[in-house]
């Protein structure tokens, strides 16, 4: 289970806003409740749509009172940063293109941010709020969630004890079928609509969305770096603007190759996230639609699959675990793991504590950094016609 006695004595219940979602908006509300798993912050203020009677009417719904509810995010950071019971952290859950100017107008407030992904359109543009943070010393969480996963960190640190070796070759892939059909023109598919847009989106849909989970997910448990990349993003269905499949090689420093793929028109799959990693002694394969095992595969062993619950995991991974075994976690307990560790590193760090590594077990804006610059560098190595550029 995971730990809480080491830290719950001296972290307070904290108070955070969101901004964006709204009425219908998916991933608003896998936030508030993957924050709802531990109990250890409250929503306590909100802008959750660019209209201000919509936004009102949510804030209702949610039990905030009206003046915890803003007309838009430059009101919520100058109102919430001027309150002694002001928030302690905001949650940005908007379109892609919204993300630089909101989480740069609360750091700039003082005020902690965690971001969806990816954390902005250019690199120069997360560089400026990475360091903003610092210079406010602030915690900037941005959520890569699948590296919540138990199974997840079990393989991480499988990899960094070399237990299978040195990193040879990685395979990643994450195949998605929603966009097999032009949902974006259809009446109430307001993802599928501004994830196609390139105003909203950003230059990149299906590298953006999905691939730059692929990368955090391999930089995460394999360390590795990459060194150069050639990338193919094809628009497979006629009219629509944006990739909605991608093929990339990688060279990674140090020698090691890889290959990614990810797909929105891969019918028959649903959220297909899985990676591969074959070193020179063994082999660890992870699946996001089955969190709770990993397959190892040792030289001259029997092919092993780990069940999360069940197989003692590394005592960090272990940590991780909520339930017992034959009870599956899923995407919600995940989500839950990245916002239980940045919360409490958030609230030791208010109380005057000192971190230590384990506290910052969270995707960070430099982790941010790196997704948009992989996104970058795929749409560029494409429209040169699919040839290698250093990363």
């Amino acid at each position: 289970m995971i730990e809480a006695s080491k830290t719950d004595s001296f972290t307070r219940r904290l108070q955070y806003g969101m901004v964006g979602g709204g009425p219908g908006a998916f991933i608003g509300d896998v936030h508030r409740k993957a924050i709802g798993l531990d109990g250890l912050a409250t929503l306590a203020a909100g802008c959750f749509t660019r209209n201000p009677e919509t936004s009102l009417q949510a804030g209702r719904t949610l039990g905030l009172p009206n003046d915890r509810i803003y007309p838009d995010f430059e009101a919520m950071a100058k109102g919430e940063s001027g309150r002694k019971d002001g928030i302690d952290f905001v949650v940005i859950v908007t379109p892609n293109v919204a993300h630089y100017a909101i989480a740069k107008a609360f750091l700039s407030r003082g005020i902690n941010v965690v971001c969806e992904k990816p954390l902005t359109f250019e690199v120069a543009e997360a560089e400026e709020l990475e360091m903003l943070a610092k210079k406010k010393d602030l915690l900037f969480c941005v959520t890569y969630s699948y590296t919540g996963y138990p199974a997840v960190k079990h393989a991480r640190e499988m990899v960094r004890r070399g237990d299978i070796g040195e990193i040879r070759f990685v395979n990643a892939e994450y195949p998605q079928e929603w966009l097999a059909t032009p949902a974006e023109t259809m009446d109430g598919q307001k993802q599928a609509a501004w994830r196609t847009d390139p105003k909203q989106a950003g230059k990149s849909n299906c590298v953006g969305d999905i691939g730059s989970h692929m990368e955090n997910m391999v930089s995460y448990v394999t360390g590795l770096k990459i060194a150069s990349l050639c990338a193919r993003l094809d628009t497979m269905l006629s009219g629509r603007v944006l990739d909605d499949n991608a093929s990339i090689m990688v060279n990674y420093e140090g020698g090691a190759k890889g290959i990614y793929w990810s797909s929105q028109i891969a019918v028959g799959y649903d959220n297909g996230l899985r990676f591969r990693i074959f070193g020179t002694t063994g082999t660890i394969e992870w699946s996001q639609e089955t969190p709770n095992y990993l397959k190892v595969a040792k030289l001259g062993q029997p092919v092993e699959t780990l069940s999360r619950g069940r197989d003692p995991f590394y005592p960090h991974a272990q940590g991780y675990s909520r339930i017992p075994s034959g009870h599956p976690e899923g995407y919600f307990e995940a989500f839950g793991n990245l916002y239980k560790t940045y919360i409490t590193a958030l609230g030791k760090k208010l109380a005057g504590l000192p971190l230590e590594a384990g506290d910052l077990d969270f995707p960070t804006a430099a982790d941010g950094i790196a997704g948009v610059r992989f996104i970058g560098r795929c749409v560029a190595s494409s429209k040169k016609g699919a040839v290698w550029v250093d990363f």
